[in-house]
């Protein structure tokens, strides 16, 4: 019984040696790492607690335009975008917001409002969809390398034809037809594929694709 209490004793002896020298390291990490669990728990109700507010201004959004309130919509995304930038609600309230004032001619906001978003919208197909409204207003407005600016930049698979077909668009009324043939290529080649796949998307790709076909034909030449 006397040689076990000894070698406790060493043991115990030995662990406190162990604690002197590396206690303050283990106690600093372990409380780091809580710190780390709680901040990030933090952030995640932070982040919830501003997704559901913003939801709500989102959803006024819409009933404001449902209701022929462009106005009040403009005020309300404007809102999102100061308090909530960075949810996915203010990107989509841009994009609402922004075809509203469209149709009612006030162009200005309707800039303004898609700019923001094609450079800080949280999703990537809100960017691409505001970069590529963007560019059909500065189009119809003749501002022809500016459109293609917002153009320039790749966009995800899903807007790549619309990109390309816009493209073909703004060179073929600068009267560059060979760069307009080159785009409109792009574009059918892109549809081609889907147009292959046999469900209801694929239908609507292959009539796009024919739209887009009329005008590549129209600069004459052949694909």
């Amino acid at each position: 019984m006397a040689t076990y209490d000894l070698e406790e004793q060493e043991q115990l002896d030995e662990l406190k040696t162990w604690w002197n020298m590396y206690g303050n390291l283990v106690t600093a990490v372990v409380t780091a790492m809580a710190l780390a669990a709680l901040a990030w728990q933090g952030w995640g109700w932070w982040q919830r607690t501003q997704a559901a507010k913003a939801s709500v201004i989102y959803t006024a959004v819409q009933e404001s335009l449902a209701q022929g309130n462009p106005t009040r919509s403009r005020e309300l995304a404007g809102e999102l975008i100061d308090k909530y930038s960075g949810t996915v609600y203010a990107g989509m309230a841009a994009l609402l917001s922004a075809k509203a004032q469209t149709e009612g001619g006030d162009m200005k906001t309707a800039q303004v409002q898609l700019t923001w978003a094609a450079e800080n919208a949280k999703d990537d197909g809100i960017r691409d969809l505001a970069r590529l409204r963007l560019a059909a207003i500065l189009f119809d407005q003749k501002s022809y390398d500016e459109a293609l600016k917002q153009l320039a930049a790749p966009s995800t698979a899903q807007f790549a034809p619309r990109f390309d077909e816009l493209k073909g668009d703004i060179l073929a009324a600068q009267g560059k037809t060979s760069e307009a043939i080159t785009a409109y290529d792009a574009a059918l080649t892109k549809l081609e594929g889907a147009a292959k796949e046999g469900d209801a998307a694929a239908a609507v790709a292959g009539i796009y694709r024919e739209v887009v076909q009329s005008k590549r034909d129209s600069l004459g030449g052949h694909k």
